[in-house]
């Protein structure tokens, strides 16, 4: 049985663990009401699940809603997002409407990926989400290329590159960092380190255990940051993002994380202990956030009240949305690949 300590020294000293940075009521609201939303439909998508309603592989995101709610609110709606599999709430984070995630989830032609990618392969050009990829690290080049793109078109967006702690062994990500470190590229690599890389703690992967100095060895600017905290999550991503934006490249953030679910819907987690994901729930990061606005008095309680209701009602049309949309139909499957018949060049 392998248990990470939650509470270590080292955790203690992680960067931006206490934000000095004050932040408005809209914030906090706002904080808020994305990750409630985030929350409930990833807990109604594991239910739906178990009914087989959704099929295939399905990761949930319960525990994490920080990394995206608190990123957001530190970007511009122009800036690009791209992610692993497990990527259901960074785009309601973005502000799609989430019954599109549900449609896709249900392999609906409503879905953001016309029901041909599912749970693993979300998308969405009006937002700047470029997916979801099933393939462990593959988003990492993508992001730098998503941000040379930009650098090479002169524009000042700046692109946010999610991956696991078990992705960083893979060997793109190191020729990503050292074309994006000799190239200055916009691009902001976060590690979600939620210490296990499906169920292998980061401790039986590699003796660096700080995952944040792989990037000190490209001499790219890397720290720690506390992922249960979306007032460390934003400070870090809007120092990070000044800096992409004045030209001075990548960062690499360590989100010290956790999910209170399994890698994914098949996972029996014999690998950690109750107690252990106890310790991290009593850090959550919605109660953190609800608990500064009932300390300030920003919300009464009737006012939660109607935003959990509000959460309640968008959850249910967004199941509701799904389960009434058809099937994608036979000709789709032609649709937005690649055709021979438009490269006239290529030789069978």
């Amino acid at each position: 049985m392998e248990k990470v300590a939650s509470k270590t020294k080292k955790e203690a000293e992680v960067t931006g663990t206490k934000s000095a940075t004050k932040f408005s009521r809209e914030t906090y609201i706002k904080w808020y009401e994305s990750m409630l939303l985030m929350r409930k439909f990833e807990e109604k998508t594991g239910h739906l699940y178990i009914q087989q309603k959704i099929r295939g592989f399905c990761h949930l995101y319960i525990g994490q809603e920080a990394l995206v709610a608190g990123a957001v609110s530190a970007i511009r709606k122009e800036d690009n997002m791209i992610t692993a599999y497990r990527d259901h709430a960074h785009p309601i984070g973005r502000g799609m409407h989430p019954k599109y995630i549900m449609a896709e989830m249900m392999a609906k032609i409503t879905g953001c990926s016309k029901g041909k990618g599912g749970s693993m392969h979300m998308f969405s050009k009006e937002f700047n989400f470029f997916g979801g990829h099933g393939i462990v690290g593959g988003q990492i080049p993508l992001g730098a290329g998503i941000a040379f793109a930009d650098k090479y078109n002169g524009n000042d967006n700046v692109t946010l590159c999610y991956m696991g702690d078990g992705a960083v062994r893979q060997g793109a990500l190191h020729e990503a960092f050292n074309m994006a470190m000799l190239w200055k590229l916009p691009v902001i690599f976060i590690i979600e380190n939620n210490h296990y890389a499906m169920g292998t703690s980061v401790e039986r992967t590699s003796n660096v255990h700080d995952l944040y100095k792989i990037g000190l060895s490209y001499e790219m600017p890397s720290k720690a940051v506390d992922g249960m905290t979306c007032e460390a999550v934003h400070d870090a991503i809007a120092e990070a993002a000044e800096r992409a934006r004045k030209g001075d490249g990548p960062t690499l953030l360590e989100m010290k994380t956790y999910r209170y679910k399994g890698h994914s819907m098949s996972d029996a987690q014999t690998y950690r202990t109750k107690d252990e994901v106890k310790e991290y729930q009593a850090q959550d990061p919605i109660e953190k956030v609800l608990e500064t606005i009932k300390k300030n008095k920003w919300m009464s309680d009737a006012d939660i009240e109607a935003a959990e209701k509000n959460v309640e009602d968008i959850v249910a049309e967004s199941v509701k949305f799904g389960e009434d949309s058809p099937y994608p139909t036979v000709d789709e499957l032609y649709k937005d690949v690649y055709d021979q018949h438009d490269y006239p060049y290529i030789i069978d």
